[in-house]
Formats: C-alpha cells, sequence, structure tokens
C-alpha cells in the first residue's frame, strides 16, 4: 500500500494476485455450471439424459477436477492480499476474511467429491442409477455448494468489502456491490438456481480492479 496526496491509498498488489483471483473466478464460474448441468435438480432429476450421457458426464468429471486447481489460486490470492494490507488490518476482520476463505475451500472441495461420488455409483451401463442413492448424492453434493459453501463465501465477500472500505483500498461502488453480492449469498443462494455464480463474478470484477489499480500504480512516477 502507498498513501496518495488526498491521504487514499491505492492497492499496491503484485500482478499475481490480480491473475490468481481472475482463474480461480472463471475455474470455479466453470465447475458451478458443468455441475448444474450434469447433476440437475427437480423431481425427474435421476431420469434426466445428463446423467447417462457419456459427454456431459466426461465434461462433469473434467470440472471436478479442476476444482482443486480453483482452490490453490484461490488460496494464493486469499495469501497475497493478506500480506499486501499487512499491519493496517483489523485483527478481527483479517481473522473473519482468512477463515472464511478457508472453510469456503474446504466445502467447496467436499462438494465436488459428492459430485465426483454420485458420477461413480455403481449402476448398469446407459441406466439410472438407484433412486435412493442418486438422491442422497445429489443432494449432498448440492447442499454443501449452495448452503454451505455459499454461506462462508457470503461472509468472505462482506469482510472484504469492509475491510477495502476502511482502509480506503476499494471504491465505493465496488464495497456496495460487494455487500449486495454478499446478501445474495447468503439468503437466496440455497432457493434460487444458479445464485452462486455471484461469487465468481464478484471475484473476477475484485480481480479486474486489483490489475487495473496496480498498473496505474506502476505507470505513475516516482516522488522525486
Amino acid at each position: 500500500m502507498e498513501e496518495t496526496g488526498t491521504g487514499r491509498r491505492t492497492i499496491r498488489t503484485p500482478r499475481a494476485a490480480g491473475l490468481a483471483g481472475v482463474v480461480f473466478a472463471l475455474l470455479l464460474a466453470a465447475a458451478m455450471v458443468l455441475v448444474r448441468l450434469g447433476i440437475p435438480e427437480g423431481p425427474d432429476a435421476a431420469a434426466a439424459p445428463g446423467f447417462t450421457d457419456s459427454v456431459r458426464r466426461d465434461a462433469l468429471r473434467a470440472a471436478l477436477a479442476l476444482v482443486p486447481f480453483a482452490g490453490i489460486f484461490f488460496l494464493w490470492f486469499i495469501g497475497v492480499i493478506r500480506s499486501h494490507v499487512g499491519a493496517g488490518e483489523d485483527k478481527f476482520l483479517a481473522t473473519v476474511f482468512l477463515g472464511s476463505g478457508l472453510v469456503f475451500t474446504a466445502t467447496m472441495f467436499g462438494a465436488a467429491a459428492a459430485a465426483s461420488a454420485v458420477l461413480d455409483v455403481d449402476h448398469p451401463a446407459e441406466l439410472p442409477p438407484v433412486p435412493g442413492t442418486w438422491d442422497f448424492g445429489r443432494h449432498f453434493a448440492f447442499t454443501l455448494m449452495t448452503e454451505y459453501a455459499m454461506r462462508m463465501a457470503a461472509v468472505f465477500v462482506s469482510s472484504m468489502s469492509v475491510i477495502g472500505r476502511r482502509l480506503r483500498v476499494l471504491p465505493r461502488w465496488l464495497t456496495v456491490l460487494g455487500l449486495l453480492a454478499a446478501l445474495v449469498l447468503l439468503f437466496a443462494s440455497s432457493n434460487v438456481p444458479w445464485a452462486e455464480l455471484v461469487f465468481p463474478a464478484w471475484s473476477l470484477l475484485l480481480s479486474v480492479h486489483i490489475l487495473m489499480a496496480s498498473r496505474g500504480a506502476r505507470s505513475r512516477p516516482e516522488p522525486g
């Protein structure tokens, strides 16, 4: 961080932080979309063609294989942000920020593992699985993703927005947008299909802002 003439700080985060956030957002969004398409919801989900369609099953497996890499980039993103916020961060908010990010990562890994288990359940070829087994695995995967992981994401977004506003490193519009995104993730993610995409969308927007701010900071001449 550095102070400007007006007392406002600018983000001096390396490009790696913004790039890690962009990659994380894209990987997470792709995984969420393919999970939605490969493991449908609704009363007729067990008979949906996506389960017996080998192309869609393979695409879902590929998406689930990318989830660990999304988690790695997310942890890198968190680490770089915290290292450059430094001593100026509020210890309480910093603990909430880090803790929610770690719990979110662990919960998304659990949701991916549950979705993978649904794909690998034993059943005759080209036939849907036993309804009880399918329903349990599908419900477990979606519960982890839309209820628990997204609520941790809401805490992460809100804490990041408050930290950014207190340190004056985020513009007001991005702070407001982050708080609105946190409300959607907290109250609508488990009831509104596709609402979980709000989190990667916010992460992408924040990462692009970091990249632009870092480029602007490097382009300014050093004070004499």
